[in-house]
């Protein structure tokens, strides 16, 4: 038993790697809200799957995306597009973490390797909320992934999303090798025909900077949050949210640093755990909604968590919830 459970890995990798032809999964998803509540529209191909959706609290679509093809291998293609229609409300989470095999070396026709992609386009109408909060990315020795995420949307909605990446089955004492990791993730805020950028952020890791202290110093995992918030904030909230968010780290392992952008936050992680990444993001999320007057974010079912992410201090949580009143 313990033969056939260290061989299903290596089986499941090698027959994903002898598929010939690439997939482009793509997912188009339309929200709308009707009597204070959103509902979905729009389907995916293969090998996406959407899961039930649920009705969170304050009426947002809470709708889990499944994966089916187990991993993606070089040359794979995902594309999602999400539209949110005015004062829509959802959620969007992953049902597993995304695997990317290694793909350098392991072909004669390409020995040099060819990157999956994943773009994710997300379109937001006058007050909106759309939450982005996939599970984990886990890139396999000498794996190679891109990943676009481009966010359009007025002054008055509402963006918020947190990755996390793992470089290396790092449980296995495997590290990423001779893979990368790129990203580029722009947040634009349309004004009529004007337009102004809240965010343009590139990162590649690879190579040097795995381990370099001006890189990830040999973390395995890396992660970012990003809050593009509905509202112009005072200097009092934001110092209070950016103080409140580093006062969440306490018990977590890691680096972890956050900054103000011009309306919203962004917050880095890079350490060891993807379980305090995920905690200390969860812990972020939760104060996002406290500052527009929102119900308290409920862990997504499908989150293999077994400890609650979002217990605070009370006094620091009172703390915040005083400074976005006077806001």
């Amino acid at each position: 038993m313990c033969i056939a459970t260290e061989l299903k890995p290596v089986a499941a990798e090698r027959e994903a790697m002898q598929r010939l032809d690439p997939w482009h999964g793509r997912c188009d998803l339309q929200f709308h809200a009707t009597n204070g509540s959103t509902k979905h529209q729009g389907g995916c191909t293969a090998p996406f799957k959407l899961l039930r959706s649920e009705r969170g609290e304050d009426g947002r679509c809470e709708l889990p995306v499944l994966h089916t093809a187990g991993g993606l291998v070089g040359g794979d293609q995902l594309s999602l597009d999400f539209k949110l229609e005015a004062n829509s409300r959802g959620l969007i989470t992953s049902v597993a973490a995304q695997k990317v095999y290694g793909s350098i070396g392991r072909s004669r026709l390409q020995p040099e390797g060819c990157f999956a992609h994943q773009q994710v386009r997300c379109s937001l109408a006058s007050g909106s909320d759309f939450e982005w909060l996939p599970q984990e990315l886990v890139l396999y020795a000498d794996a190679l992934f891109e990943q676009q995420l481009t966010v359009t949307l007025p002054e008055d909605a509402s963006f918020l999303s947190a990755e996390i990446v793992r470089l290396g089955r790092t449980a296995a004492g495997e590290t990423l090798q001779q893979g990368r990791w790129r990203s580029s993730l722009t947040i634009q805020r349309l004004a009529g025909n004007s337009s102004t950028w809240e965010l343009a952020d590139r990162v590649e890791l690879g190579g040097a900077s795995l381990d370099s202290p001006h890189g990830l110093g040999g973390a395995p995992v890396f992660g970012t949050l990003v809050w593009a918030a509905p509202m112009a904030m005072g200097a009092e909230t934001t110092t209070s949210l950016l103080e409140g968010a580093r006062a969440d780290s306490e018990g977590l392992t890691g680096t972890m640093r956050c900054g103000a952008l011009n309306q919203g936050l962004i917050a880095r992680y890079s350490g060891e755990s993807s379980r305090d990444a995920r905690f200390w993001f969860s812990r972020i999320w939760e104060r996002t909604r406290t500052i527009r007057g929102l119900t308290r974010p409920r862990i997504p079912r499908v989150w293999p968590l077994q400890e609650q992410p979002l217990r605070r201090q009370t006094s620091t949580v009172n703390a915040f919830e005083a400074a976005a009143e006077t806001h």
